[in-house]
């Protein structure tokens, strides 16, 4: 139960600061700007690993957590829980910032600027890139320790950096969704679930080209 309320406490901490920095931006003339809501979204993905990861791994996105279970670090009976606490946190945290700015439509969805093939190939790189970091410096299935929260939340906010502009740059269902549900702008969430899923997939599976057996 406690790493099931830490996923929870992460997702919502992680979709409260990002989504948050983007609908600050909005409502403020640009004053956050867009390197900022990059940072925001690495800094706190770092935040989070270095205070869950010893209770459970931080994985605080649901692909990540796909991407341990196929990797063969993660049990599959909680997979589903962790999956369903992420979710719930993402939502939550949407909740709060429809109270908080209900006059921002959006509330940070992630919303194509291009075709969604491209997005969805985008998002799916960006995701296998973000899985065959984490699984470099994590520890089993658990993000802990210096290297890992440096490592992770750079990458998140180098890729959100430059594709973030072009599709997003999400790479975590629970980050789209929750913004999605609550601010009922579903045309395109199919992407932000499927590509980063199967991103994470094609990370792990890069990661045991380059590691020896047994490593992924």
């Amino acid at each position: 139960m406690k790493q099931l309320i830490a996923e929870f406490l992460g997702t919502f901490a992680l979709v409260f600061a990002g989504t948050g920095a983007i609908v600050i931006d909005n409502v403020s003339g640009g004053s956050v700007t867009h390197l900022g809501i990059a940072l925001t979204f690495g800094l706190i993905v770092l935040a989070m690993i270095y205070t869950l990861g010893d209770i459970s791994g931080a994985h605080i996105n649901p692909a990540v957590t796909i991407g341990f279970w196929a990797a063969r670090r993660f049990d599959a009976r909680s997979v589903l829980p962790y999956l369903a606490s992420q979710c719930a946190g993402a939502l939550v945290a949407s909740i709060t910032l429809r109270l908080l700015f209900p006059t921002d439509l959006m509330l940070g969805a992630t919303i194509p600027a291009g075709s969604s093939i491209q997005s969805f190939i985008l998002e799916l790189i960006l995701t296998a890139v973000l899985m065959f970091v984490i699984l470099g410096v994590s520890t089993g299935a658990r993000e802990k320790g210096i290297t890992a929260g440096i490592a992770i939340g750079s990458v998140i906010a180098l890729e959100a950096m430059f594709a973030g502009p072009i599709c997003g740059a999400s790479m975590n269902p629970a980050r789209s969704l929750g913004p999605a549900v609550v601010s009922l702008h579903l045309q395109s969430l199919w992407i932000y679930l499927l590509a980063p899923t199967v991103g994470a997939v094609v990370g792990v599976l890069a990661c045991r080209c380059v590691r020896e057996p047994g490593c992924c």
